[in-house]
């Protein structure tokens, strides 16, 4: 099963949406609540950095008898430090971000705390594609 969903930019009021639709898709096929909780907080934290500092950009979810691998591709500015941001605590995000409770520094480390595989590829000034791969067997 294939999930697609195209994420505007700076739009807090659609982020999420991806997260909350695969929850109840992975429930609607029998997936441990365990594991959905896992994988729908690191999904939501990626879509929510995407939201805030990608500009948007494109979530792919594929959902197979082994893993659920959720890929997201922004076009924004990159991640010039990728371990600098993995850092908890370092955040990027303006004060209108964390006037509404988001920019605490806390979104790739909980991607990679609720994730079995992460892996992050950033260029400077082209974007960021996150690859997240929860197991399901």
């Amino acid at each position: 099963m294939q999930l697609n969903f195209s994420i505007p930019g700076n739009d807090m009021d659609l982020a999420g949406i991806a997260s909350s639709t695969l929850k109840k898709k992975l429930q609607q096929i029998g997936v441990d609540n365990s594991i959905i909780k896992k994988t729908v907080i690191a999904l939501y934290e990626a879509e929510i950095n995407m939201v805030i500092h990608g500009g948007g950009g494109n979530i792919t979810i594929d959902i197979t008898p082994e893993n659920i691998i959720c890929i997201l591709v922004d076009h924004g500015p990159g991640i010039a430090d990728i371990g600098l941001a993995m850092q908890e605590g370092y955040s990027t995000a303006t004060d209108a971000i964390r006037e509404m409770g988001f920019g605490a520094g806390m979104g790739l480390p909980n991607i990679k705390r609720n994730s079995d595989e992460m892996e992050i590829n950033s260029v400077p000034g082209k974007g960021t594609t996150v690859k997240i791969i929860e197991k399901l067997g």
